[in-house]
């Protein structure tokens, strides 16, 4: 008997998802602020460089965040969507993220390979991309990057693209997984997963520039950010011990999780340090990351929650668009700098500069969001058996 689909829209909503991407984009705008508009500061004000050097260092760690984050939400909308539909509709399902990411990727690589390279042309400089065009035409901009690490493409705007095509790789498989494999069967599809990363991992333990960018540019070495979201979004999805356990965490428990996530974020080389440990790296923060969404959206003693901040959770909505185009608004802030001559090694400057740089991103992003992405993203709910409420 043919499996009838419900014609009313089943309707779910993560309250303190959108906080929390806001969060992990942030973090990623001062890492990379920290390499562009405070690297100013390095001679002439060394001790304040040093303090933001400390605090984000390790701001890239927001896009592990942005894995998890990823594993978990769409695992969590696909399981619902199985139970409610007795399947997964893996057409509408890429129908729906091709909707979502596409226009904004496109465009960015347009910016990149194009209106870049015209830009410097017409200014008189030399075009010196080392970036592959079609690496990124085709979601494979991590193996790109990977290869020429630790080179960056010559337009910024291209380097965050790598985990836009590690999302895509992700989507490609992920349905099909889920979709032939019994509910039942996820406990033991998700940590396989893992240990296939973490096996992979252990044979790029080398202190050098080419196991870097392999450990980190890899999909074999960060699927299993995605696989643990995906474990924890399965063992929340039905009443069982863990998600019990999520719920009554007591305080002094949740401060112990922020406290730890904080600690190893900030002393992450030191703590793996060895070969040994660095395979584990990434799995021990994606855990981390993937208890604190635990604890944001389940548990009823939290400190805080981040739907509460309704400016955070509002800017949260344009999260993609700010990643990917943030850096204009640090491109535009510098050149706004260098315009007006300021001196950029005053630390009140660089301050200034860089919260002109994140005002710019948000509204470069909001007016992505409105005048180009809502175009796209009107049609994505006719694709979909589940939607926000």
């Amino acid at each position: 008997m043919q499996q009838t689909i419900p014609q009313a829209k089943s309707k779910i909503f993560f309250p303190n998802l959108d906080g929390l991407r806001f969060f992990s984009f942030l973090v990623v705008f001062f890492y990379h602020g920290h390499l562009s508009v405070f690297s100013y500061l390095k001679d002439a004000s060394p001790r304040v460089y040093g303090v933001i050097e400390f605090l984000f260092q390790h701001g890239n760690l927001g896009v592990n965040f942005f894995f998890v984050l990823s594993g978990f939400l769409i695992t969590y909308l696909l399981i619902k969507e199985k139970e409610l539909t007795g399947t997964i509709h893996v057409p509408k399902f890429y129908v729906r993220r091709i909707l979502r990411i596409w226009p904004l990727y496109y465009l960015c690589v347009f910016i990149g390979f194009v209106a870049f390279a015209v830009m410097k042309k017409m200014s008189g400089m030399p075009v010196e991309e080392n970036a592959n065009p079609l690496y990124y035409l085709f979601f494979a901009a991590n193996f790109d990057i990977m290869h020429t690490w630790p080179e960056k493409p010559d337009a910024l705007i291209l380097s965050v693209l790598w985990s836009v095509a590690v999302e895509e790789q992700f989507y490609l498989t992920w349905p099909i997984i889920l979709k032939f494999i019994p509910l039942k069967g996820y406990k033991y599809v998700f940590p396989s997963i893992m240990a296939l990363s973490l096996i992979f991992r252990s044979f790029h333990t080398g202190d050098n520039d080419t196991e870097f960018g392999i450990r980190y540019f890899h999909t074999l070495s960060v699927i299993g950010d995605m696989a643990l979201g995906g474990l924890m979004a399965y063992y929340v999805s039905y009443e069982n011990k863990f998600k019990s356990f999520v719920t009554n965490l007591g305080r002094p428990a949740i401060v112990l999780l922020y406290v730890l996530t904080l600690v190893v974020t900030l002393f992450k080389d030191a703590i793996f340090s060895t070969g040994t440990l660095i395979i584990f790296e990434r799995i021990v923060i994606a855990f981390l990351f993937g208890m604190i969404i635990m604890e944001q959206n389940y548990a009823k003693n939290s400190l805080f929650k981040m739907g509460n901040f309704k400016l955070v959770s509002k800017l949260g909505i344009y999260t993609y668009g700010l990643y990917c185009l943030h850096f204009l608004g640090l491109y535009f802030s510098i050149k706004i700098m260098n315009k007006l001559q300021l001196d950029g090694s005053l630390p009140w400057v660089s301050f200034g500069i860089i919260t002109l740089a994140l005002l710019l991103s948000i509204v470069i992003s909001l007016a992505s969001y409105y005048f180009f992405e809502k175009r796209f993203l009107q049609w994505k709910d006719k694709f979909a058996f589940i939607v926000k409420k």
